[in-house]
C-alpha cells in the first residue's frame, strides 16, 4: 500500500485486516523521486488519486520507465489525451500496459459494447454498425473526486481552450482517426427502439470515446463507420418528455453543496445503490440484439472499488497476450475482465434479446 503519509498507512492496513507484514511505500506526487521508487517495485500501480491532470503526470511517466502495469479511474479526456501523445511509443517499448478509466466509466460500457459485439458476429457473422447504450436505472452518489475533476477540466479549457475540440469529439482518443458523425446525446429525444424518452447523460463524454478507443486499438473490429451514443431513459409519453428536459437542465455538480474531494455516500448509500445499463445493437440490415450490464453495488464508489481491483489482477494475474502502451479496459482485458467481473465484482452481462 502506497500513500503520503506512513502513520495513516497503517491505520488503514489494520482497519481493512490486512496482514501486519504488507509493505507500506511512502509516495507523494510531489516528490517524483518517491514517485518513481514505487514504480520500480511493482508489477502494477492502481491508483485513484485525482484529480489525474494535476497528481497523475509524474505516476504515469513511472510505470511507463520501469515498464510497470498501471491502472486509475481517470474520466478527464484532455489529461489521457496528453498522456497518450507522451508515452504511448515508450510505452510499447517498456512493455508497460497503461489503462485508464477502470470504474464506472468506463468499464460497464466500454465491455458492454464489447460483449454485445460478440453476441451480433457470434449471430449474425458482422458487428453492430449502430448501439444504443440506455441507462435504465442508476442509483447513487457522484464523488467529491469526480466533482474536482470536472473544476479542473473547467479549468484547463480556460487555459488552454484547444481542448475543445478533443472534449467535444467522440474521437477525442483516436489520434489520426475520425469515424462516422455520431448520433446527438446532448438534447432530449424519443427513442423508438424503447419506446420511451431519454436524456442527456453526464458520463457520455468520457464513456462514448473508450468506447471509440477500443475499436480504434482492436483495428476497427466494429468498423470504421460504427456509431455509439448513449443516454438515461425517462418513461414515454409527457411525464417522461418533461422529466428528460429536467435532466437535460440539471447540473449535479453545480451549488454550494457539491461534494469535496474525500467525500462521498455513506456506507449504506453505497450498498443500497445499483445500476442496470442496456446496449442496443443493429446492423445496417436492420439485424438486432441487445445485453443487459448490471451492477449490485453504488456504481461511484461501491461497484467502482471492485472493478478497477479486478482490472489490476487481471493485469497482474492474467496472461492477456498484449504489447505495452495506453490501452482500454476492452481493448487490453476483454473477455477475462468480464469473467473476473460477473466471479468477484456483482456485475452481470446478460443477452437479452
Amino acid at each position: 500500500m502506497a500513500g503520503r503519509n506512513l502513520e495513516k498507512l497503517e491505520e488503514v492496513r489494520d482497519l481493512i485486516g490486512a496482514p501486519k507484514e504488507t509493505p507500506l511505500v511512502v509516495a507523494d506526487s510531489d516528490d517524483p523521486a518517491s514517485i518513481d521508487m514505487m514504480a520500480s517495485r511493482t508489477r502494477v500501480v492502481l491508483t485513484t488519486v485525482g484529480p489525474y491532470q494535476l497528481y497523475g503526470d509524474e505516476v504515469v511517466a513511472a510505470c511507463v520507465r520501469h515498464g510497470t502495469h498501471y491502472v486509475d479511474l481517470c474520466g478527464e479526456p484532455g489529461w489521457m489525451r496528453a498522456m497518450i501523445d507522451e508515452h504511448q511509443k515508450t510505452a510499447e517499448e517498456s512493455g508497460a500496459q497503461i489503462c485508464f478509466s477502470c470504474g464506472f466509466d468506463s468499464i460497464p460500457f466500454d465491455l458492454g459494447v464489447w460483449m454485445l459485439q460478440q453476441e451480433m458476429k457470434k449471430r449474425y457473422g458482422k458487428p453492430a454498425t449502430r448501439i444504443r447504450g440506455r441507462v435504465r436505472s442508476m442509483e447513487g452518489t457522484f464523488s467529491g473526486g469526480t466533482a474536482a475533476s470536472l473544476k479542473e477540466t473547467m479549468k484547463a479549457i480556460a487555459r488552454n481552450p484547444g481542448l475543445v475540440k478533443i472534449l467535444g469529439s467522440s474521437f477525442g482518443l483516436t489520434p489520426g482517426f475520425k469515424g462516422a458523425d455520431q448520433p446527438n446525446m446532448m438534447i432530449p429525444k424519443y427513442d423508438k427502439t424503447i419506446d420511451s424518452w431519454v436524456a442527456p447523460f453526464i458520463m457520455a463524454p468520457i464513456n462514448t470515446k473508450n468506447v471509440h478507443r477500443t475499436n480504434f486499438l482492436l483495428d476497427f473490429p466494429y468498423g470504421k463507420d460504427f456509431q455509439y451514443d448513449e443516454m438515461v431513459v425517462t418513461s414515454p409519453g409527457d411525464l417522461g418528455k418533461q422529466a428528460a428536459e429536467m435532466v437535460a437542465k440539471a447540473n449535479p455538480f453545480a451549488g454550494d453543496d457539491t461534494p469535496k474531494p474525500g467525500e462521498g455516500p455513506t456506507r449504506e448509500q453505497r450498498e443500497n445503490g445499483s445500476y442496470d445499463i442496456i446496449f442496443i445493437g443493429e446492423t445496417t440490415d436492420g439485424e438486432t440484439a441487445s445485453l443487459c450490464v448490471k451492477g449490485d453495488k453504488d456504481p461511484g464508489y461501491g461497484s467502482t472499488s471492485k472493478m478497477i481491483a479486478e482490472s489490476a489482477l487481471c493485469l497482474a494475474q492474467d496472461k492477456l497476450k498484449k504489447e505495452g502502451g495506453i490501452w482500454t479496459a476492452g481493448a487490453l482485458m476483454g473477455e477475462k475482465l468480464v469473467k473476473r467481473l460477473e466471479a468477484k465484482a456483482g456485475l452481470s452481462f446478460i443477452v437479452e434479446s
